[in-house]
């Protein structure tokens, strides 16, 4: 663990409190200036849970903090096994972070499969705390021990507390009325409350949600509670624990405001409530689930009250057929899903986009191809937004680069979207979706104006004088068609995929109208007004890293270990992928290496080298996870020296 640094009469001061507090028969406490700590057990023994229990009240102690969640894609792998195991990882510090760490300086393993799963990531001098009933002479051959770890000496290199968990739980809960499997599944609180101790984390939020998620069952919500003040007390109490540790809140890294704790998921659907609300339309999703996006689709169902309805179709076909009709119908329309269903709706995308009507495709990238890795990360759809349709049919695409920033980014595609009546590609991916950061809740007068006009009347003259309605009659700034809303009067119109003539609407096979109309929508495209890239570059560098989407963290953060080693490099990161921002080829042409780290084999590398013509090098991973931070340090400075 890193620990702030003491001055030699600092640390005298602290050995002599030390040795009165040991004899007083108190624990001492450290601090510590960050930590990172991986929850880890079997699909079944509450993970999740833990980790997310663990984070909430974290932020609400006012660290900043990056969580990593990772589970494996069957509903309910076998129990014991190295496929089944499922953890949660979460960084949290007194200062700004970016990314959920590294390697584990704490390991909490559930059982022998959870322990053999993660230990290959600790480094030497970490601490492992592990549930030593699990540790079955079957469980342990299940995973391939063939003598425990816990007594042949492999964990020397390692600080181990061996804890009989499912035991001290059953205990803990031998006056309720329940069986002993009953009992045995609050041994994940028993572990949240044994590091909530060790960490100095509050305890009321956890308290508030064990009553409140088992309110219809109060037995089980009072054994949970116990389960949990256990925990505690048992580091509290026990002669294994004989130092807590201390990280104090983040207070320089925020700014001011209201903060809280928020997934990538979650903010992305706040992002598409408040972009409706600042519309003035209403919300309509169109979905069919689809791991990691579902979590839209549950959140957005809980906001009827704010004018949103969600439905889910009965295949994704249907899922964005119906939002393109809501689009149609004047609703701020959404589909979400990840690579697979892009590619079931990609006919009705190249539908929307000769319809000319903004729609929100919202695409949370996995591992492919096809089912390909469900639950973990990959961004590898960026040239399927780009050109995944048939025929030219141009899409603006938007990517966030922190689950917080999926706000920003959601009202940025919304704007688009409004703005130039189209549909938008958003290009999140698991790591976004699942993980989560502080976030500060924005002011309502920070938000956008994004209120549309719809179409009120005619809007062209005839030849004979005759005043009509014309439909693809354009905005002259935006390439903008009108949007009428159906049912209004004299404003009926013929929609369809074939393609329309020029300001009428009405069919044509002409083929220089055809050339028009190709040419213009692309020129919509080309013309949305995005940003300049900003460059971060202190020092003049010779070195750009250019990134996209969830590669911003390890980026940022090996950027900065590299000049706190003295290393000169610069840093940009694209929010907008089509159309790129209008200074990108100027920012790309002003340095001598160009490197480009993506969770793919290339694909933004291969759309800057085609347009820019620039020596883009690639630097690539897709193993299922994101970039680590030194992983990436050592990719660039091996570019830089080279």
């Amino acid at each position: 663990m890193t620990s702030q640094v003491s001055s030699p009469a600092e640390q005298a001061d602290e050995a002599v409190v030390g040795e009165q507090r040991k004899e007083a028969g108190v624990k001492d406490v450290r601090r510590l200036d960050r930590v990172i700590i991986r929850f880890a057990g079997d699909s079944g023994d509450g993970m999740q849970l833990t980790g997310d229990r663990f984070t909430s009240e974290t932020a609400s102690f006012g660290n900043d903090l990056s969580t990593l969640p990772n589970f494996p894609a069957e509903i309910r792998a076998p129990a014991g096994t190295l496929p089944g195991v499922s953890s949660f990882q979460l960084h949290f510090a007194d200062h700004d972070i970016l990314t959920p760490g590294d390697a584990p300086n704490v390991l909490v393993a559930m059982n022998p499969a959870a322990l053999k799963a993660n230990i290959a990531d600790l480094p030497r001098g970490a601490e492992i705390i592990v549930n030593t009933d699990e540790f079955t002479k079957r469980a342990m051959q299940k995973v391939g021990y063939a003598a425990s770890p816990l007594e042949d000496g492999s964990l020397d290199g390692y600080s181990l507390h061996p804890v009989p968990l499912t035991t001290l739980t059953v205990e803990a809960l031998k006056d309720f009325d329940l069986s002993r499997k009953e009992a045995e599944r609050s041994k994940n609180m028993f572990a949240l409350g044994l590091l909530s101790w060790m960490y100095h984390r509050p305890t009321e939020g956890t308290e508030k949600f064990l009553r409140t998620k088992f309110a219809r069952k109060p037995e089980i919500a009072a054994a949970n509670l116990a389960a949990f003040r256990a925990g505690w007390n048992f580091g509290e109490t026990t002669e294994d624990f004989a130092v807590s540790y201390e990280i104090a809140p983040a207070t320089k890294a925020f700014p001011v405001g209201t903060y809280r704790n928020i997934s990538g998921n979650l903010a992305l659907s706040y992002g598409l409530v408040a972009a409706s609300r600042q519309a003035d339309l209403p919300l309509f999703l169109g979905s069919y689930p689809i791991t990691p996006a579902s979590d839209i689709l549950h959140e957005l169902s809980k906001h009827k009250n704010f004018g949103v309805r969600t439905f889910q179709a009965e295949d994704e076909i249907a899922g964005i057929g119906a939002a393109l009709g809501a689009a149609f119908g004047g609703s701020l329309a959404v589909t979400t899903t990840s690579g697979p269903g892009v590619a079931l709706k990609s006919e009705t995308i190249g539908l929307a986009v000769s319809l000319e009507l903004p729609l929100l495709v919202i695409d949370i990238q996995r591992g492919g191809p096809s089912t390909g890795l469900p639950t973990k990360t990959e961004q590898a759809d960026l040239l399927q937004a780009m050109f995944g349709r048939n025929g030219e049919a141009p899409v603006p695409i938007v990517a966030p680069c922190t689950p917080a920033d999926c706000f920003d980014a959601a009202l940025e595609a919304a704007r688009i979207a409004l703005t130039y009546r189209t549909p938008v590609m958003l290009l999140s991916d698991g790591y976004l979706a699942n993980g989560s950061e502080p976030w500060r809740i924005p002011e309502i007068d920070e938000l956008p104006d994004l209120t549309v006009q719809f179409a009120q009347g005619p809007n062209h003259t005839l030849d004979d004088g005759t005043e009509v309605f014309w439909p693809y009659k354009r905005d002259p700034q935006t390439l903008a068609r009108p949007w009428a809303v159906p049912g209004t009067p004299g404003l009926e119109h013929r929609i369809g995929g074939i393609e329309k003539e020029d300001g009428s609407g009405n069919i044509s096979y002409a083929p220089a109208n055809h050339d028009f109309m190709v040419r213009t929508r692309q020129a919509k495209i080309d013309g949305i007004e995005v940003p300049d890239l900003e460059v971060d570059d202190p020092h003049e560098a010779r070195t750009l890293v250019l990134g996209w989407g969830s590669t911003y963290g390890p980026i940022t953060a090996a950027v900065r270990r590299l000049r706190t080693a003295g290393e000169s490099i610069a840093q940009a990161h694209l929010r907008h992928l089509n159309p790129f921002p209008r200074n990108l080829g100027a920012v790309l042409k002003a340095y001598d290496k160009v490197v480009i780290p993506e969770m793919n084999l290339g694909q933004l590398a291969t759309l800057v080298r085609a347009k820019y013509l620039v020596d883009a090098h690639s630097y690539n991973q897709v193993n299922g996870m994101p970039f680590k931070a030194e992983q990436l340090a050592t990719a660039l400075k091996e570019a830089i020296d080279g």
